[in-house]
């Protein structure tokens, strides 16, 4: 990746210095240079003199200087021929070159300083002292956004994202996998959810407009220091795996809002299981049709009202009537009863649970 960027730079340099130029790693093998063809060269004449000086070494009709970078890695950088203007060219390539290393090695160690803060793969002793190296704001509001595409990530994805979060100093496009890439935001002071809410949703318009690729988006809630991204980034994942198994029509979902699914999603499937077991004593779950559970699910919608309900389902209200009953003989719980409703909607929602096979984090 940095000879790459090493190689940008001589490309766009020798339209004006009209000299062979180039950089060399700390083994002496030419890694960049105005003519390509002499990338992967070594020359051992340069290893050998700065092994035992700093000073410019001047041979075979070229100017070298040694130069080090804020990641303390050496390199030399050269220009074709040993006159005064050839001093000064090697003066500015030092100068050039050593600017874009340390932009490439903030750039990057940031980037993989918060890829380890979320991943937990560094130490928490280790957090304020590498940030602080880094130059980063410790204390500031931060969330995670998670995006998830529903196939393998092209680099298309990535490339939106840092589109529209180009201020590398303070947001970070991180690559999970091959599905998932996280985004660690800093965002306004008082900024709130609803805010935050309406700006993913452009997020998620465009990735999906742009690339026309289906992706859905799991928010964090907003946490104030750097070793809270680790919790913020399991929170942008509990959000996209509860909102997989109860809010399956949503793309975007935050943490802040998923309810009792998160309860439920927290709980041993064993205790799942028992708490299924208790609530329907008479007969399973699984003995209720689709057209009673989509019964069930629109007399939910409306408020447990049975004009209402009977009027959205066009039904007979005795009919609907009849069908409550029938639920109440099968499973003994009466749904016109706020009590035996809330049990039955929590038990639904444990038996969507528990048949997702859910990914515990």
């Amino acid at each position: 990746m940095q000879s790459r960027i090493f190689q940008n730079a001589c490309n766009q340099l020798k339209k004006d210095i009209h000299r062979r130029l180039g950089i060399m790693d700390e083994n002496g093998y030419i890694i960049a240079c105005s003519d390509e063809s002499k990338v992967g060269f070594q020359k051992e004449a340069v290893v050998t003199h700065f092994d035992i000086s700093n000073d410019d070494y001047m041979g075979g009709g070229y100017i070298f200087r040694k130069i080090e970078t804020y990641s303390k890695n050496t390199y030399v950088v050269f220009c074709e021929g040993e006159d005064e203007i050839a001093k000064g060219f090697v003066s500015f390539l030092a100068a050039h070159f050593t600017t874009i290393k340390q932009y490439y090695d903030e750039k990057y160690d940031r980037n993989s300083f918060i890829k380890n803060i979320i991943l937990d793969n560094i130490l928490p002793s280790d957090v304020l002292y590498k940030a602080r190296e880094l130059k980063l704001a410790i204390e500031c509001p931060r969330i995670v956004i998670l995006v998830r595409s529903q196939k393998a990530i092209e680099t298309s994805l990535v490339d939106v994202l840092q589109s529209l979060f180009p201020d590398s100093a303070k947001d970070f496009v991180i690559r999970i996998d091959d599905r998932d890439v996280a985004v660690v935001h800093e965002i306004k002071p008082g900024a709130t959810m609803q805010e935050i809410l309406h700006s993913t949703q452009e997020l998620h318009d465009t990735i999906t407009s742009e690339i026309m690729i289906k992706v859905s988006v799991g928010i964090s809630t907003i946490v104030d220091t750097i070793p809270e991204l680790a919790r913020a980034y399991r929170e942008a994942r509990i959000a996209l795996e509860v909102g997989k198994v109860f809010d399956t029509e949503k793309n975007i979902i935050s943490y802040d809002n998923l309810g009792i699914g998160r309860l439920i999603y927290q709980l041993p499937t064993t205790l799942c299981e028992l708490f299924l077991n208790e609530v329907f004593k008479k007969e399973s779950i699984s003995v209720l049709d689709s057209e009673t559970i989509y019964t069930i699910q629109k007399f939910f919608e409306n408020n447990l009202n049975v004009s209402e309900t009977s009027r959205k389902l066009f039904v007979h209200r005795n009919t609907l009537v009849y069908r409550l009953d029938k639920i109440k003989k099968l499973t003994g719980l009466d749904l016109r009863e706020f009590d035996d409703a809330i049990i039955f909607k929590v038990a639904m929602m444990v038996n969507k649970y528990l048949t997702s096979e859910p990914t515990r984090l």
